[in-house]
């Protein structure tokens, strides 16, 4: 059996969705008002398909209950849907949660193994930093008379229904294995992709998420006003063909690939483009804010990427550098992040610097004339160093994953699962 606790719009949808997969529920919130009208079959806020859901499995796989003691004993997970809300200096209040998690305490026997599901968003650190130790406190031992994992919702309002029962992803934050199987367990008959990380990641991905969402509306807000600057621009008409690339839809290169970190963009046109229309802008009295930015952390990006290798290396050391090329499967230098971060290295002392691409070799010599080795070979290069610097996302670099990680890896494109404290 399962409880939610927590019946806005998230735990409400949660609960209706595993009593509609067969498990028997047992719901709660704090507000005695909020459960008379769900008991009458109404749902106090708009969300299509969740009344009749509701009345259909209201006193059957759903059952409200007013006292909590008889959920928890009966029920082997406890889902935390309350409320998160924001204070006046941006963090977040904790205060709902740590009041449910602590009327759950109270009624858990050590003796009895559940789980304590965190499906409310908090920031990534929150579950173990923070409620972990609450609980704790209890006199609980995480993962031995109670588990804890994070199980972030990705719902849209309007649309909660079809996102909880056709999940896109499933994500389970974990601390002990018998937890997350738990919790793996229940979701299976999803028959969704299921990722099981670690507590940070989970909160960490929600919050990706979410600010991705936010990002892409204030670029768009402030193209928009950078376009009302210029004047005579047909701004609807401008995005809805924007709409029409093909790499929304996958094609040739999905949208996914910019959204992934990496040491900087680089090319010909990124760079010169975001440049030029930020200098527009303004000679037109717009200071497009999140453009600078763009271009700011552009810059940043590299500076700690040599800041990290420079604090890790010894001067001495040999550093091979896999990549030239801003950009795989092209051989364009131009603007690269790699000449910049070779140079900045070369700058701090590191003069032994061997640099291996698949087709940029000659390109970046020719344009740039560092001072650094060219490798004729994958092979080669690794043959001669012990620290290996990623700085373009090859294929050839991910088929010999096994020979590169044998090295000491800066793996600054994330093509690798490392543990290394170098990543």
């Amino acid at each position: 059996m399962i409880t939610v606790i927590g019946l806005g719009f998230v735990g409400l949808t949660t609960a209706l969705g595993f009593s509609e997969k067969g498990y028997r529920v047992y719901g709660y919130d704090i507000d005695e008002k909020k459960l008379n009208r769900f008991k009458a079959g109404e749902v106090p806020f708009y969300e299509p398909i969740l009344d009749k859901t509701l009345q259909k499995h209201s006193n059957n796989n759903f059952m409200m209950v007013k006292n909590l003691e008889d959920a928890i004993k009966n029920s082997e997970m406890i889902f935390i849907c309350v409320g998160t809300p924001s204070k006046e200096d941006g963090s977040v209040d904790l205060s709902y949660i740590s009041e449910a998690i602590k009327n759950v305490l109270e009624k858990i026997c050590k003796s009895q193994y559940k789980v304590i599901v965190i499906k409310s968003t908090v920031p990534p650190g929150t579950t173990e930093g923070i409620i972990k130790p609450f609980i704790e406190s209890f006199g609980f031992e995480i993962g031995k008379n109670i588990g804890l994992t994070s199980n972030p919702e990705f719902l849209r309002e309007g649309y909660a229904w079809e996102d909880f029962m056709k999940p896109d992803r499933i994500v389970i934050g974990e601390i002990d294995n018998k937890s997350g199987q738990l919790i793996e367990n229940v979701y299976k008959v999803f028959n969704a992709p299921i990722y099981r990380v670690s507590l940070n990641t989970a909160e960490f991905i929600k919050y990706l998420s979410n600010t991705l969402l936010a990002t892409l509306i204030s670029y768009a807000n402030e193209q928009s006003l950078i376009a009302k600057s210029i004047g005579s621009i047909d701004i609807k008409k401008a995005f809805h063909i924007l709409h029409l690339d093909k790499r929304w839809f996958g094609e040739p290169a999905a949208m996914t690939s910019y959204v992934y970190p990496g040491c900087g963009f680089g090319g010909y046109c990124l760079p010169k483009d975001t440049k030029a229309l930020i200098k527009r802008s303004k000679e037109t009295s717009y200071s497009p804010k999140l453009l600078e930015s763009t271009i700011n952390i552009n810059e940043s990006i590299k500076d700690f990427v040599v800041c990290d290798v420079v604090g890790k290396v010894n001067k001495n050391e040999k550093i091979g550098i896999l990549g030239l090329a801003f950009k795989p499967n092209s051989d364009d230098v131009r603007d690269t992040p790699a000449k910049a971060i070779i140079q900045a290295l070369i700058n701090k002392g590191h003069k032994n610097i061997i640099a291996y691409d698949p087709l940029a070799m000659n390109n970046f010599q020719e344009t740039y004339q560092l001072p650094i080795v060219s490798a004729a070979s994958l092979t080669s290069l690794l043959s001669q160093v012990k620290y290996v610097v990623i700085l373009t996302s090859w294929d050839e670099f991910i088929e010999n994953t096994t020979i590169i990680k044998e090295k000491v890896v800066f793996d600054y494109r994330y093509l690798y699962d490392l543990k290394s404290s170098f990543c």
